[in-house]
């Protein structure tokens, strides 16, 4: 079986990431297919995930990925919920958004994703 490492898994993740900032979609989402098989307990793998489609403007796609697959694997996660969030916001549907930015706002685990949160609830 393949072992992949820590390091080698933050790396594969910044590529992915950097792939959906250059509108390299399939390159990101081949990445992150591979990351979630060898790293399931990552949320920060959900998270690129909801950064692509958000990308994608698939902002439908980015809500049910993260209703269907990523909170319930992650429940606390407060940067999906600001994902979450701001998806419903980009759909024109803040009255949806306002529950998710409001329960990541108010965790203190993650502060970047409490004040994005709270940034989008402004």
């Amino acid at each position: 079986m393949f072992d992949l490492k820590t390091e080698e898994a933050r790396l594969l993740l910044n590529i992915a990431l950097m792939a959906t900032g250059q509108n390299r979609f399939r390159s990101a989402a081949k990445i992150l297919t591979a990351l979630e098989r060898f790293r399931p307990e990552e949320a920060s793998i959900a998270s690129a995930n909801a950064i692509l489609f958000i990308s994608m403007l698939d902002f439908q796609g980015a809500v049910d990925y993260i209703d269907r697959i990523a909170l319930p694997r992650f429940p606390e996660a407060a940067m999906l919920l600001a994902f979450k969030g701001m998806a419903l916001l980009r759909m024109n549907r803040a009255s949806e958004a306002r529950e998710p930015l409001e329960r990541a706002a108010g965790q203190t685990a993650d502060p970047a994703a409490a004040q994005l949160a709270k940034d989008l609830l402004t």
